[in-house]
């Protein structure tokens, strides 16, 4: 559940509101996000949305987004940190164009050019393939959905799936939700096999002997009688699927019977 509170934004021009969406649960309890609403009723979530809209009608340098207010302060601080960012002064200098080779210093009275060195033959790079197009994950970084849970469109907590009872977390202090979240994620992540892990070692110390290709969950196999069963949950939920979209359409052809009915007799 969400606390919202709308107020009134004088640091914008007449009619603009700003919302105030407080979490009640989860792990970011307390916090808040914060969104902005023109007179037209248009949503806004960041700052840069808001200046792209107003354009050059207003100036928003010293404006917070998350208290509403003009904060010249603000702007000055940025201003000086850029003035002393060594970073900025780099790229607002001079670009130095001359080509020549530096001459080398020395207590010669000759100018002795330095010799330029562009490639080395000898040399040969080698690129670790699979190192490359694999991302580094935190380990565990599932855990970080637990207590978060999904809702439709009025905000209702939707149930989760329940898991069967094969599937065990080898990560202790980890709930089903946290260990469906890590299965679906490998399922659209890895296009490997999901087996579970297979080392007996991940379950006595996770946190060195986990297989991070695999979910955090011991080594399960699918039989012939699990995927029966599941074809008859699929078979079971289509058929009630069809009945309730039989009985909608049937619903919806008496009422446009009745609404014929009724515009003849009058």
């Amino acid at each position: 559940m969400m606390e919202k509170k709308r107020t009134d934004c004088p640091a914008l021009p007449p009619g603009w509101r700003k919302e105030e969406v407080i979490r009640k649960s989860g792990l970011s309890a307390g916090k808040s996000d914060v969104y902005y609403y023109s007179p037209s009723g248009k949503k806004f979530r960041s700052k840069p949305q808001l200046s792209r809209y107003l354009g050059n009608t207003m100036d928003l340098g010293c404006f917070d987004f998350r208290t509403g207010k003009m904060m010249p302060g603000k702007l000055q601080k940025n201003k000086q940190r850029l003035r002393h960012d060594p970073l900025s002064l780099a790229k607002g200098g001079k670009l130095d164009l001359n080509t020549a080779l530096p001459i080398r210093q020395t207590a010669s009275i000759f100018k002795q050019p330095v010799t330029k060195v562009t490639s080395h033959p000898g040399n040969k790079v080698k690129t670790d393939l699979q190192r490359a197009s694999e991302q580094p994950r935190q380990l565990f970084w599932e855990r970080r959905l637990k207590g978060l849970r999904p809702s439709d469109v009025t905000e209702e907590v939707l149930r989760t799936l329940d898991l069967p009872n094969g599937l065990q977390s080898v990560v202790p202090d980890s709930s089903d939700d946290t260990l469906l979240s890590a299965i679906a994620s490998a399922l659209h992540m890895s296009s490997a096999p999901i087996t579970g892990q297979a080392s007996v070692a991940a379950e006595k110390n996770p946190a060195i002997w986990l297989n991070t290709s695999q979910p955090f969950c011991k080594a399960f196999t699918i039989t012939d009688e699990h995927i029966r069963e599941q074809e008859l949950n699929v078979h079971q939920a289509r058929r009630s699927l069809e009945e309730a979209l039989m009985a909608d359409g049937l619903a919806r052809a008496a009422e446009n019977t009745q609404a014929l009915l009724e515009g003849n007799t009058t």
